[in-house]
C-alpha cells in the first residue's frame, strides 16, 4: 500500500518546482538508484560490510527525504545506523522492510 511510504506528494511536487514532468523524472531516478542501492545493501550485508551498507542506505535516505517519503527515509536511516554500528544481524529484517517499501514505488506517480 502506497500509504506505507507516508508520501507527501505535495511536498515532492513543491521540491520539483510544481513541475509534474520533473517529479515523474525524479521518481524514475529514485526507482533506478534505490534498486541499485538495495542490491549493494544486500551484498554488504552478506559480506558483513557495515560501511557499504550504511553508504547505500544513506543514498536512499537522502532521496526519500527530498521526495517527502518519510517512512522510507526513516527505515533507510535505521539501516544506515545499523551499518555504522556494525550490528549486521539487525539489518536483515529492516532490509526486508525496505525492499517491500521500494517495491511500492512502482505505483507512485
Amino acid at each position: 500500500m502506497i500509504s506505507d511510504l507516508q508520501w507527501d506528494r505535495s511536498f515532492a511536487l513543491e521540491q520539483a518546482g510544481d513541475d509534474e514532468a520533473l517529479l515523474a523524472e525524479l521518481l524514475a531516478i529514485l526507482r533506478q538508484s534505490a534498486g541499485d542501492d538495495l542490491r549493494r545493501m544486500k551484498e554488504a550485508m552478506h559480506a558483513g560490510d557495515g560501511r557499504a551498507l550504511a553508504n547505500a542506505a544513506h543514498n536512499i535516505k537522502g532521496a526519500a527525504a527530498s521526495l517527502g517519503m518519510e517512512k522510507l527515509r526513516r527505515v533507510a536511516s535505521e539501516l544506515e545506523q545499523v551499518g555504522r554500528s556494525g550490528e549486521m544481524a539487525a539489518a536483515a529484517a529492516k532490509l526486508d522492510t525496505l525492499e517491500a517499501m521500494l517495491g511500492q514505488l512502482k505505483a507512485v506517480k
